[in-house]
């Protein structure tokens, strides 16, 4: 049985979400990107759940003043199917309530079901949709999760404590 951990995404998992991501989306983010989500950007937070040290599923958010936007995620293509995507998105979604944010949107395609019926369960509602969103020729369906969970903010990974 695999040691399973969650965590915040370092360096070391780069190599392995990008993979993840290039086998998962039509319009893949690059390793680059991910380099400065992690390095650069004050906004962004990705969640990495690993088998035996081993990234096989992440989920990305922008901290916005009080909005969580996810931006994306995805599980290993051999991990999918048993409840991984579940466990890092809510994760991910502890995060946020954690980090002070009140709520979270994002965008997902219209033919995507199985994600919209994991964002459904775990709460998220249909608020609207973009028209030709997705390489303007499918739209995305905007969702948006009103209640997160209780927030404890001593576990906000950010957090500066003065001494």
């Amino acid at each position: 049985m695999p040691e399973i951990t969650i965590g915040l995404m370092t360096l070391d998992d780069i190599e392995a979400v990008a993979a993840i991501e290039a086998a998962t989306f039509r319009t893949p983010w690059s390793k680059n990107a991910f380099y400065r989500e992690v390095t650069d950007n004050p906004c962004a937070r990705y969640v990495v759940l690993r088998e035996d040290g081993v990234a096989v599923a992440y989920a990305g958010v922008w901290f916005v003043l009080d909005e969580g936007h996810i931006t994306n995620i995805a599980v290993r293509e051999d991990r999918r199917g048993i409840g991984y995507g579940e466990r890092v998105t809510r994760a991910m979604i502890q995060l946020a309530a954690d980090s002070g944010m009140r709520w979270m949107t994002l965008e997902v395609r219209r033919s995507n079901e199985a994600a919209i019926h994991l964002y459904h369960k775990l709460g998220f509602i249909d608020v609207g949709y973009r028209k030709r969103y997705y390489e303007n020729t499918e739209d995305a369906l905007i969702i948006a999760l009103e209640e997160l969970p209780e927030a404890d903010p001593e576990n906000d990974p950010m957090l500066v404590r003065e001494e």
